[in-house]
């Protein structure tokens, strides 16, 4: 096994890696896909924080384009992606990991509240943690959310697991000549508006000097290489 470049991470997956058939709704065989990779980078002795998304379950800007006031439909994504860590938390467990549920809005009867000093001293003692609900807050991205924990858990990388290699001058799904960056500035990114992270999110990394890989989750130990050091997706820093 090689040096770790990286120990200490904060994972940020969309909801759309636990989904069923079409992108929607949940699958339990994609959720135990999803907890395997994560157990291999703990068993490189990595110490996972994971944000996940809610948009396979809902996606706001549907209930926007219906007319719904948006503190409820950001409420609502936020409540989908405490059911995502729910089902996350369960397939890490049972793959032998030791995860813990938490939510920027409180609900005890599922799940620890968040704390900061309580969500390191899980990391310490080698446990996963699943940070739910987004911030708490509307108007925020769960991007957001993952760059705002990193953070405050003093995390050296945010990798965003995505299902593209990294961020390209246009939709690589879309346009056979899409060029890849393996590397951009902050500032770059913001210029060039990618559509893979929010400028909130890395405005917040970049003030904060929180490098970025975007990468792709699905690709054969992308996330190992990514943290052992090996040029992987799209690395974006200062």
């Amino acid at each position: 096994m090689g040096t770790l470049r990286y120990r200490r991470i904060m994972l940020k997956i969309g909801g759309e890696a636990l989904a069923g058939e079409g992108g929607f709704g949940f699958d339990p065989d994609q959720a135990t896909s999803v907890a395997t990779k994560v157990r291999r980078l703990r068993d490189l002795g990595t110490e996972i924080a994971i944000v996940i998304g809610g948009g396979n379950l809902w996606r706001g800007k549907d209930g926007l384009d219906h007319g719904m006031e948006q503190s409820v439909s950001d409420h609502m994504g936020m409540l989908a992606t405490v059911m995502n860590g729910l089902a996350l938390g369960d397939a890490l467990h049972r793959v032998g990991l030791e995860p813990r549920v938490m939510t920027a809005i409180e609900m005890r009867a599922v799940a620890e509240p968040y704390i900061r000093g309580r969500a390191i001293r899980h990391l310490e003692k080698g446990r996963t943690i699943i940070m739910a609900a987004g911030t708490g807050n509307p108007y925020f991205t769960t991007d957001t959310a993952a760059a705002l924990r990193a953070m405050e858990i003093n995390a050296e990388v945010l990798i965003k697991a995505t299902k593209v290699d990294g961020i390209f001058d246009k939709d690589p799904h879309r346009f056979s000549d899409a060029q890849r960056f393996d590397h951009l500035t902050y500032i770059q990114a913001l210029n060039l508006r990618v559509g893979v992270m929010d400028s909130t999110a890395l405005t917040l990394c970049m003030d904060n000097d929180l490098p970025i890989i975007v990468l792709d989750f699905w690709q054969a130990n992308s996330v190992e290489r990514a943290i052992l050091g090996e040029a992987v997706g799209t690395l974006v820093t200062a």
